[in-house]
């Protein structure tokens, strides 16, 4: 895996599966490369950090999981988009909470695979950090959107993800008004709300773990039956 870095790397130990799924990616005129597991995908990244993984769960030796967990912690972490069988409810809110921006089912329609990597795509280039972007004010944080950085009053930087940085800005664009879980997962996943979908709810349960104060009431309102608010915080 010598050269340029690829845009997206598909993670799939089912030879049939992942050269189907990078000529799907590749006939979207994206650059991509499939590996078969852990090993083989951080080689791959050796030669630079792609914007998005598509990483399926079930892998020989270290599972997607644990890839997840670990490329959730990379400062600069890539979009990861999970595939999951469509039985495996729990394995969707596990990887979310630990770091998935977003799930797929298997089987699954090749172009829902691709809005939803559409929208994470344009999520990450527009966090690259190489144009000017709004800086907000809210909730006591400082959100530099073009840097893509988070920073507390006192100057302490907060890391986020991908998904986390894109649900911030939301809600801090909002200006205190109340967002929708299915606005709020349309605009960052890409897709219609399902029944029972915990996308969002994970996503701010992981948000207010990283913004919020210890001892102090969350930033991150949930309002019943409406959605969610940022809030400035209470003195």
């Amino acid at each position: 895996m010598q050269g340029q870095p690829h845009q997206i790397i598909v993670v799939e130990d089912d030879t049939e599966i992942r050269s189907m799924l990078v000529s799907l990616l590749a006939a979207q005129s994206w650059t991509c490369s499939g590996v078969g597991n852990a090993g083989d995908l951080d080689r791959a990244m050796a030669a630079g950090m792609p914007l998005a993984v598509v990483l399926d769960i079930n892998l020989p030796g270290e599972d997607g999981l644990s890839i997840a967990r670990r490329l959730a912690a990379l400062p600069s972490p890539p979009a990861i988009l999970m595939l999951t069988a469509r039985s495996e409810d729990i394995d969707r809110i596990i990887g979310l909470e630990i770091g998935a921006d977003d799930y797929l089912g298997k089987p699954f329609n090749p172009r829902e695979l691709i809005a939803r990597l559409r929208a994470l795509m344009r999520r990450m280039a527009r966090s690259g950090g190489e144009e000017a972007g709004e800086v907000l004010h809210a909730a006591g944080l400082t959100i530099d959107e073009g840097a893509r950085r988070v920073t507390r009053a006192g100057g302490e930087e907060v890391s986020l993800s991908g998904a986390e940085f894109a649900l911030l800005i939301h809600l801090a664009r909002a200006k205190g008004r109340i967002l929708s879980r299915d606005y709020l997962l349309d605009a960052i996943h890409g897709r219609e709300a399902a029944p029972f979908d915990r996308a969002i709810d994970v996503l701010v349960s992981r948000l207010r773990k990283k913004i919020d104060v210890p001892g102090r009431d969350s930033l991150i309102e949930a309002v019943r039956n409406a959605g969610y608010v940022l809030r400035e915080p209470r003195r």
